[in-house]
């Protein structure tokens, strides 16, 4: 048996992950949302969507909550804050979740900016620019608007600097 050849050598099979082993990740975008009420507790509408917004992603910072008269709308005074949120969501889907968030809290489309329970903005989903009938990032208004600014630089301070705070100077705000 010496010298025999015993057959070819064992093929060595090596294991390989296919796509559908790896674990999915799904990248998330950066993006700022404000939120306003001035309809019933308006301040537990705030706390309340700050809470559902976890359902959209996740919640990276909140910033103060701020009374403000309306601006460029009627009824009694706004609570506003921003919160950052890192979701998974495409813009459109974003704001479709929102909107059912604003339905939920009651909130009734009558007029442009009529009272509301609930008010949700999305101000900048990461870098993107976003033109539609529905939808427009940036938010076309938020750099006019106090009650906009003075929290999303409580988020990032990075984006709102004295001069865009200066712009809105004469638009009383109150930090709660």
């Amino acid at each position: 048996m010496a010298g025999m050849r015993q057959g070819p050598a064992p093929i060595r099979v090596l294991a390989l992950r296919t796509m559908t082993e790896r674990p999915l990740v799904r990248s998330t975008v950066r993006t700022y949302i404000a939120v306003g009420a001035n309809l019933g507790d308006a301040q537990a509408h705030v706390h309340a969507a700050l809470h559902a917004l976890e359902t959209v992603g996740s919640v990276q910072a909140v910033s103060h909550l701020y009374r403000t008269a309306p601006h460029e709308a009627i009824g009694p005074d706004y609570v506003n804050a921003v919160a950052c949120v890192d979701t998974a969501h495409n813009a459109v889907t974003l704001l479709r979740h929102l909107q059912a968030l604003e339905a939920a809290a009651g909130r009734q489309r009558s007029t442009v900016n009529a009272p509301r329970t609930l008010d949700l903005d999305v101000l900048l989903f990461g870098r993107a620019s976003v033109w539609s009938p529905t939808l427009t990032i940036p938010h076309p208004r938020m750099w006019t608007r106090a009650f906009v600014l003075y929290p999303l630089r409580d988020v990032a301070p990075h984006l709102v600097g004295d001069a865009h705070l200066a712009q809105v100077a004469g638009q009383p705000i109150t930090q709660l």
